[in-house]
């Protein structure tokens, strides 16, 4: 099994995210400039903390900590352009590390294409800005509550 099938075997928790491309979203050939898809991962990443609660941002700032990003990939596919309307889809990938590791497909919702892939991985830094090397309690109270095994 290649590594890739093994992830999206892995992925436990899937949000899907709707969103309709703006005009100030493109660039001068009239297609989503590369930098906003790591803006739609953002948003994929805020919604999958509202639908699985106790991973959104402000839930982890409460616990006392913070989860820059330290990798982040993007591969593109195929272009949006204004007005088209995409899914992005985040589905968390679970590791024994002590941090979260995310996955991303966007689709166009009017034909299913797959625009881009990608991917991202956040680390765990304490009020000190301490790297964290085993995963905080409420990180592991929270994969109890929605990993299932």
């Amino acid at each position: 099994m290649n590594k890739k099938s093994r992830k999206i075997k892995d992925a436990s928790l899937i949000c899907h995210t709707t969103f309709r491309v703006r005009f100030s979203e493109v660039d001068s050939m009239n297609i989503v400039w590369h930098g906003d898809y790591v803006r739609y991962f953002e948003d994929g990443r805020e919604a999958f903390g509202r639908e699985y609660p106790g991973l959104s941002y402000q839930d982890i700032y409460k616990s006392g900590f913070l989860t820059p990003i330290v990798e982040l990939n993007v591969s593109y596919k195929h272009p949006l352009t204004v007005d088209d309307t995409a899914i992005v889809e985040t589905r968390f990938i679970d590791t024994p590390a002590a941090k979260i590791c995310f996955e991303y497909i966007i689709r166009r919702e009017s034909d299913g294409v797959v625009i881009a892939t990608g991917n991202s991985v956040q680390v765990f830094i304490d009020e000190n800005k301490e790297l964290q090397l085993l995963s905080p309690v409420f990180y592991e109270n929270w994969k109890k509550k929605w990993i299932v095994k």
